[in-house]
């Protein structure tokens, strides 16, 4: 089921910039400090490579598929409105490219979302190979928290306090100045904010706080699922929607046993859709199979009142999905009647 999304089109969301306060034209020479390195851009970037959903999804929002030379590792299909503009830029794999591949679309900027794709220990690169080769490199602020403490398998290291969308407008509004279409940047800026502003308001205060697990994948049902963690992406979302995060490690994916993840006892369980097809789990359908005839999960109070919903597994990544993910869980919950 793809996620409930009640957007905008996206020439709807660049049109408003016309309402908006005027931004400033970029002027070049042009240099921007990224996770502590700067980065100095002589003109707009016109090849440029998306390494990850979140990064190059954000340059899509922005009108900027015409600038793209390619992208890749995509854990889910592209939001709606820019699924257009996704199919007219090169796509090198779902999964994570070679550095070879990379460079064969002979880049001239490279937007990474996660230390994964351009870090210490990535598996494409790190951001020395592309600074060699004369090539800026831009890193998400919001995975600069991994730098030097990447102590999962998934390169991001520990959060010590709960992410929140700052690092996500720092983000728009950088791409958007390299890119100069600042204006752009603004509109989509806040969009943004008004939604996440929306789902707070709708939230009654002295209603009970919901609990949540995020689930995102397993490699069988027999193996750890791999969680959303305390202060990531998805403890924001349940913040937002008035809640909180029932798994309390600041790993951003911890992997735990279910007999642990029971123990939570959460009155929500979300389950992360994951289009890549790693593993069979990765559907949101054979969780909610799995937690409806396992002998021990199917006994958790959420199965029991099927308080289960569904949400696009790159929303429990710090990426512009996660607030329209918030806003799917929300609408699904009013459909139970977990929320007004």
């Amino acid at each position: 089921m793809r996620t409930l999304l009640a957007m905008t089109g996206l020439c709807v969301l660049l049109g408003a910039t016309a309402n908006s306060a005027s931004a400033a034209s970029t002027t070049y020479p042009l240099t921007v400090e990224n996770c502590g390195v700067k980065v100095t851009f002589t003109k707009a970037p016109e090849r440029a490579v998306g390494l990850g959903q979140g990064s190059a999804e954000i340059m899509l929002m922005l009108g900027l598929e015409d600038k793209m030379a390619g992208t890749a590792f995509w854990p889910n299909k592209p939001l709606p409105q820019v699924s257009e503009a996704y199919a007219k830029v090169k796509l090198l794999t779902i999964e994570f490219p070679s550095f070879e591949a990379v460079l064969a679309q002979q880049p001239d900027f490279v937007a990474a979302a996660l230390p994964s794709l351009m870090g210490p220990s990535s598996k494409v690169a790190k951001r020395d190979d592309f600074e060699k080769l004369g090539i800026p490199a831009y890193l998400s602020p919001s995975a600069c928290v991994a730098e030097g403490a990447a102590k999962d398998k998934f390169g991001y290291g520990n959060r010590s306090q709960l992410w929140n969308m700052a690092t996500l407008y720092q983000e728009i509004g950088e791409l958007s100045q390299i890119f100069d279409v600042s204006e752009r940047g603004q509109a989509l800026i806040e969009d943004l904010k008004k939604r996440e502003a929306a789902l707070r308001a709708e939230t009654p205060k002295d209603g009970k706080k919901l609990s949540y697990v995020f689930w995102f994948s397993s490699p069988s049902p027999a193996a750890d699922a791999y969680l959303g963690g305390k202060n990531t992406p998805s403890g924001f979302i349940a913040d937002v929607l008035g809640g909180t995060n029932a798994i309390t490690s600041e790993a951003d994916s911890p992997a735990l046993g279910w007999e642990s993840i029971i123990a939570t006892d959460p009155d929500v369980i979300v389950v992360a859709q994951v289009d890549r097809n790693r593993w069979e789990l990765d559907k949101a359908e054979a969780k909610i199979k799995f937690l409806k005839t396992d002998s021990a999960t199917s006994q958790m109070p959420a199965v029991k009142n099927n308080a289960i919903v569904m949400m696009e597994g790159q929303a429990m990544n710090p990426t512009i999905q996660t607030i329209f993910g918030a806003e799917s869980i929300a609408a699904q919950l009013k459909a139970l009647g977990l929320r007004q």
